[in-house]
């Protein structure tokens, strides 16, 4: 471990104390720890009894437990890669605040749980739903499947595995590097073990603008961190600012209150972003095992329900008029599945694709609203509207085509109805994800910490690269929030700080740098190979 305490120097005449290690060893008063066994039993409870109103509320009557002992297991288990989540990613968030002593560890800490609180139940949600595009179609069609449990089992423990196996080592790596992984190795191994070949398996045109938002972030708040500590330099001549923590002393008012803002960017910007990896998984774990209570949007207004009726007319034309002088008879789906997996048009796509909107369309207005479809069709109709929504998305990106502006609105108006119909989260799901996120920063988080605080400069963190790492991470996070990208809060902020470091001629500890850069290496094929190995057997088991 790097000694940080420097030697003595004046400053006007004064000598300044050399920056002293925070306390990482303090630990949490009885009280705290019955207050978080307290919040986790509440949590499963909310969560055990909101699944029971929302099912009973469709008036389904229960004939057998099986399902809820799935669903009990898999909803453990994708808390639990969120509750991991948070002590493996949030302590990059607490860092800066501790090695400045800004805030006492034990209070950093609970400051940013509450805020990754707030920042899940804040979320947009279409992060969730970004990740869950990346699954085989036909596994999304098939989740209340063996296949479908066995895609959810082994895509979130071995996440959970890597993550746990990083955070022992005190390596940074990336829980969203880690799922978009394990994603990818389940894709692979279900095309293969159907016959096909493995790149069929992934949609790699969204696996590849998420690479780019994964690869590129940790550049991105390299040099923008190093850039604004410079800038800072040359604005701000304060030599407080840039100075490292005066023994065990907290910095200036003003100084504090800017790392203590910074820090709960971050944790609310993690808890946007991060927060929402697990939700689109929960919500395919309550597809397959409830689909009358969650399959499609209940809570619809009729409103809502009336346009989509207008939206579906009107993208029924656009694609029948495309698919003008072919005809197909029998069912249109496996047409439409083909193309969606494929990303090939056919001389059958336009046609089976106008024939599936125009069933959707029927079963809508027989039905009135979207809380009157009877039980045993909600499963079909929503995979129906998911197929649909999936089909008209491709369309839209194929160069292949040759829709218009007017078509192309057309069609983004009607597959945002679909989407309002099916991609949705209960609130009850937000609460129990932020959590299970907001506890998990509160247990695990010191070996991270040392990492960020001690072992990527030679020198002690100074002020002003805190600040500068944390708003850089803050920003980076959010912005991905708001175009629905999953980003690294652990490479951005560790990036960051490598950043400040280097510009501020501190030096880098290259020991850690290659360990980072080896996690970062190492951790798609590692999750690949993981979640494509638990997937096959998982398949022989259910």
């Amino acid at each position: 471990m790097t000694d940080f305490t420097a030697n003595q120097s004046i400053s006007g005449g004064a000598a300044v104390e050399p920056a002293s290690r925070p306390n990482l060893d303090k630990g949490f008063n009885p009280l705290t720890m019955i207050l978080f066994f307290g919040i986790l039993a509440a949590g499963l409870l909310f969560v055990a009894y909101s699944i029971y109103v929302d099912v009973n509320a469709t008036g389904t009557r229960v004939t057998s437990y099986l399902p809820y002992l799935l669903l009990f297991v898999a909803l453990l288990i994708a808390l639990g890669f969120e509750f991991v989540n948070g002590f493996h990613d949030t302590a990059n968030a607490v860092a800066t605040v501790i090695y400045t002593h800004s805030l006492p560890a034990e209070f950093a800490v609970m400051w940013s749980g509450f805020f990754n609180f707030l920042g899940v139940l804040f979320s947009t949600g279409a992060v969730a739903f970004g990740i869950v595009s990346l699954l085989p179609v036909e596994l999304i069609l098939q989740v209340s499947s063996g296949a479908g449990f066995a895609m959810v089992f082994a895509l979130l423990i071995a996440a959970i595995i890597w993550n746990l196996g990083t955070w022992y080592l005190g390596l940074p790596a990336s829980s969203s590097h880690t799922l978009i992984g394990s994603i990818i190795g389940v894709g692979i191994a279900n095309a293969l073990m159907r016959g096909r070949d493995g790149t069929s398996g992934v949609d790699w045109g969204k696996a590849t603008e998420i690479s780019y938002a994964l690869l590129l972030s940790p550049l991105f708040g390299f040099a923008c961190a190093a850039i604004l500590l410079l800038v800072l330099k040359f604005l701000v001549r304060n030599p407080a600012l840039y100075a490292a923590p005066d023994g065990n002393k907290a910095p200036p008012l003003w100084i504090r209150g800017i790392l203590i803002a910074t820090c709960t960017g971050v944790s609310f910007a993690h808890g946007s972003n991060d927060g929402q990896k697990g939700m689109g998984l929960i919500m395919l774990v309550l597809i397959g095992t409830v689909p009358t209570a969650y399959a499609l949007n209940r809570a619809l207004p009729e409103s809502r329900v009336a346009q989509f009726q207008v939206n579906s007319i009107a993208a029924a034309k656009v694609i029948a008029a495309k698919g003008a002088g072919h005809s197909i008879i029998g069912d249109p789906r496996p047409a439409v599945t083909t193309y969606v997996s494929q990303r090939k048009i056919s001389e059958g796509t336009y046609p089976s694709l106008a024939v599936l909107v125009q069933q959707v369309g029927d079963q809508v207005r027989s039905y009135g609203t979207l809380d009157k479809v009877p039980a045993e069709s909600v499963g079909n109709t929503r995979n129906d509207m998911y197929l649909a929504s999936e089909a008209i998305r491709f369309l839209m990106k194929d160069k292949e085509n040759d829709l218009n502006k007017e078509d192309i609105a057309t069609l983004n108006a009607y597959k945002g109805s679909l989407d309002a119909a099916t991609k949705f989260i209960p609130d009850w799901v937000k609460i129990a994800v932020a959590i299970a996120l907001g506890l998990g920063t509160m247990v695990g988080w010191k070996r991270i910490v040392v990492t960020v605080g001690e072992k990527i400069g030679k020198t002690h963190l100074t002020y002003a690269q805190g600040a500068s790492a944390e708003l850089v991470a803050a920003a980076t996070i959010g912005a991905a929030d708001v175009f629905g990208l999953p980003v690294s809060t652990t490479h951005v902020l560790s990036s960051g700080v490598a950043g400040t470091m280097a510009a501020n001629g501190s030096g880098l500890q290259m020991a850690t740098i290659r360990n980072l850069l080896m996690a970062w290496v190492l951790t798609l094929p590692c999750a690949i190979m993981l979640s494509a190995s638990l997937y096959v057997l998982f398949s022989q088991l259910f």
